[in-house]
């Protein structure tokens, strides 16, 4: 370690780990997600700080100088803790979540440091499979900007593949560090990780601009459409609609029939029942009000079935420019 060849974000880690962890727990609290992230990922790679080093970057503190001589630690655990002493139970977990994941499989890191479209453009010529699992190990907004700069042809399939992926293995992860290595360098992963999934592809879904969320979906329709269902039903839910304006609600309600639509509201909330009879009219309102208080049990995917046939046309209108849209079991009888 030379103070020559130290970036800005390494002097920063060198002077928490100096300063201790309860400093830089507290100093992490005024710090932005994105900057901890990348000060804990640098003290994650530091084992010993020369006392040279220590007295240049702690110039400003005479007194903590003499004090310490020298500092040896396990960086990896004194960013754990630093970590886990920040305030907020939620933004600690988050963030310890993503150093691990981070020093867990390094392998794929400098991705994340690369602009999206020279990620896309580097894959491109890659198997799909090897694409999808690439974007799983990136943060949903980066994979979203990946994907939206890879040949149109490909991005439906890459996302499906996204969402039938798992778990992977160190083998998997080698096998595509060795086909990537030449180009950026990645290093072997360690632990089977958990990637991809619907989850990972909703959140990448929500990121997309220019509705092509709305293109990957209608195209997978036609190859699975029991995934294109399930993505859907978690990229944007019945109740969303709640949010929409009175507008364009009527605009959706005008084009499904009272029967349809009294089993879609059969497992809806009452503010979202009342959201529906107010931008209806009142004997049509009435009608559907009456029907659901002498309804019999209904299965739980036949109303799921006409929650998502309402979702649809919500979805079409938006990609007709028409309104704008928010972001987004068990066979029961209810």
């Amino acid at each position: 370690m030379a103070i020559e060849t130290l970036t800005g974000i390494n002097k920063v880690a060198v002077l928490l780990i100096c300063l201790g962890e309860d400093a830089a727990s507290k100093i992490f609290d005024e710090l932005s997600d994105e900057e901890v992230r990348l000060v804990t990922r640098a003290m994650g790679t530091i084992n010993h700080i020369p006392e040279e080093i220590k007295e240049k970057v702690l110039a400003n503190y005479h007194e903590a100088r003499n004090h310490f001589a020298g500092i040896y630690v396990k960086g990896e655990d004194f960013a754990k803790n630093a970590i886990a002493a920040t305030s907020g139970d939620q933004r600690s977990d988050y963030l310890m979540d993503q150093f691990i994941s981070a020093t867990d499989s390094k392998s794929l890191e400098t991705i994340s440091l690369m602009a999206p479209r020279m990620v896309a453009s580097l894959l491109e010529h890659e198997h799909p499979q090897t694409i999808a699992l690439v974007l799983s190990t990136q943060h949903v907004e980066h994979a979203s900007e990946i994907l939206s700069h890879l040949p149109e042809e490909m991005q439906t399939d890459v996302t499906y593949r996204i969402s039938k992926i798992e778990r992977v293995s160190p083998e998997v992860i080698s096998r595509i560090e060795d086909a990537l290595n030449r180009e950026i360098g990645l290093v072997s992963g360690k632990a089977h990780r958990k990637v991809g999934g619907i989850d990972a592809v909703v959140g990448i879904l929500n990121h997309m601009k220019n509705n092509l969320d709305l293109d990957i979906l209608e195209k997978m329709e036609e190859t699975d459409p029991n995934m294109a269902d399930e993505i859907r039903k978690k990229l944007f839910t019945f109740e969303n609609l709640m949010a929409l304006d009175g507008r364009s609600l009527q605009m959706i309600l005008r084009e499904i029939n009272n029967d349809s639509l009294t089993i879609a509201l059969k497992t809806a909330s009452e503010q979202m029942k009342e959201k529906i009879f107010e931008n209806m009219s009142i004997r049509a309102a009435d009608m559907i009000k009456d029907d659901l208080e002498t309804m019999g049990p209904v299965r739980l995917s036949e109303v799921e079935l006409m929650q998502q046939t309402i979702i649809k046309i919500a979805m079409k209108l938006e990609a007709e420019g028409k309104l704008l849209l928010g972001p987004g079991g068990e066979d029961e009888l209810v």
